[in-house]
């Protein structure tokens, strides 16, 4: 839950809102902006927009549930997306996807219980080349095999051990 109290991230929130002239015909970007501040748009950071920008509730949940971009769930520090498109599909993309499944102990849509990795699902990242492809933050990570899962996902653990 977000709580107000966090309000340097609603400062910074509350500044993009007022540099744009008409804000609610800058509500997509607003909702990017306080997506990447937040991590996600729960019912109570709607409610915040909407009031802000004098917009109704309904019209701003109706942006965040049509687009797939947005998510009202928490999300991990890394996001891991399995591209399920035709040619990843075709070429092990499932059997991946099954394999993050299990070593992260997750479903899609979920967060790991240490909160670094959650998994989702698109359709085509135009990489149809390097087929099955996941893409972990803006990594993409091309021709995975499901017995490269693990060493993949490591790589972000230990990037995580040295900034601690």
């Amino acid at each position: 839950m977000i709580c107000k109290g966090e309000n340097v991230l609603f400062q910074e929130l509350d500044a993009f809102i007022s540099s744009f002239e008409e804000k609610e015909g800058e509500l997509i970007a607003i909702l990017h902006k306080a997506q990447s501040l937040f991590g996600y748009l729960p019912r109570e950071l709607q409610e915040y927009i909407a009031d802000t920008i004098g917009a109704p509730v309904a019209k701003v949940n109706g942006v965040v549930s049509f687009y797939n971009y947005f998510t009202t769930e928490p999300r991990g520090k890394h996001q891991v997306s399995v591209c399920l498109g035709t040619a990843c599909y075709v070429r092990g993309a499932e059997k991946v996807l099954k394999e993050l499944k299990r070593v992260l102990n997750v479903e899609v849509g979920q967060v790991t219980e240490d909160g670094l990795f959650s998994i989702d699902c698109l359709r085509c990242f135009g990489a149809c080349m390097l087929a099955p492809v996941i893409v972990i933050d803006k990594d993409v990570h091309g021709k995975v095999l499901p017995k490269d899962v693990k060493g993949i996902l490591e790589q972000y653990r230990e990037k995580e051990k040295l900034h601690e």
